[in-house]
């Protein structure tokens, strides 16, 4: 098995918790204020991450803790805008909007590298795109402040797949993934303070909507992330990230008790075909290498 095919895997694994999190963010938000959740999740993400890897923190640099807090700034908006976002437009618009992050990345990646994206990435990104809109759209459209909170937060999402795919090239993943968490947690608890009433949990519920937002979908999620995006590209990280809807609703079936509908299956399949019209770019570019090679050796 390739390292990317690895990378991909842990991806769809990481897309898994972060599925489960809009459960635990509900049970926590019952209890808890939006700020003070976030900097619990990952103030607890980065004191267990750094209990298991401490060894790469021992050799951190400048630079290092320098990328880690822009991505900790990053990965702190994006959870803000997020919860914000949500409490002020329908849950459809929501999950449709913070789901463009498919199509920014792409984009970003384009300017980065002033190159057009290949036939196989756009249409697997239009189609993926499709998917995601059949699955979450079920009333008209309106733009409001709730859907610009949401853009922002695609677009945030956006810039920290590409920044972090730049930082793991030349830096350690895994330091990276602990310090960002680290900041981000840091930025939410001193806005908790600033603007909420921070406090622990004090119900079960509570605490295991904590530990599992702090454990599963902070610690392992974006220390796995940073992992995996040195083996793949941000616009393929941007698309199998588009598949958090579709774990979103089976978690929901299976802890909200809220229905899986025929229009949402085909909103699944139809993402799902998308991420693998997009994998047939690196099908594509070994057929090239390959033909490539074997002209030249035909040559000599």
């Amino acid at each position: 098995m390739s390292y990317r095919t690895r990378a991909i895997m842990m991806m769809i694994g990481v897309n898994v918790f972060w599925g489960m999190s809009y459960v635990f963010m509900k049970m926590g938000l019952s209890s808890l204020g939006s700020f003070t959740i976030i900097s619990l999740r990952c103030l607890i993400a980065f004191f267990i991450a750094g209990l298991f890897f401490y060894k790469p923190l021992l050799h951190i640099t400048r630079k290092t803790i320098l990328s880690s807090a822009i991505l900790g700034f990053l990965l702190f908006s994006v959870f803000s805008f997020v919860t914000f976002g949500v409490s002020m437009t329908s849950a459809s618009n929501a999950g449709f909007l913070v789901s463009l992050t498919v199509i920014f990345v792409p984009l970003l990646n384009c300017l980065l590298v002033k190159k057009l994206p290949s036939w196989p990435i756009g249409l697997g990104v239009i189609v993926t795109l499709t998917g995601i809109g059949v699955l979450t759209l079920k009333h008209s459209f309106h733009m409001n402040t709730g859907d610009v909170l949401c853009i922002g937060t695609a677009l945030c999402y956006a810039i920290h797949i590409t920044l972090t795919g730049t930082f793991t090239k030349n830096e350690n993943p895994i330091a990276l993934g602990i310090l960002q968490l680290g900041f981000a947690g840091l930025f939410a608890l001193i806005c908790s303070f600033l603007f909420e009433h921070p406090s622990i949990p004090t119900t079960l519920s509570s605490w295991i909507a904590i530990l599992g937002l702090g454990v599963l979908c902070s610690a392992i999620g974006f220390i796995c992330q940073a992992i995996a995006q040195r083996y793949t590209t941000p616009t393929h990280t941007g698309l199998i990230f588009a598949t958090e809807p579709i774990f979103a609703a089976l978690f929901a079936v299976l802890f909200l008790h809220e229905l899986f509908t025929l229009k949402e299956l085909i909103g699944s399949v139809i993402v799902i075909a998308g991420i693998l019209i997009a994998q047939l770019d690196d099908l594509l570019l070994k057929k090239r290498v390959h033909y490539k090679r074997h002209y030249q050796s035909e040559s000599r």
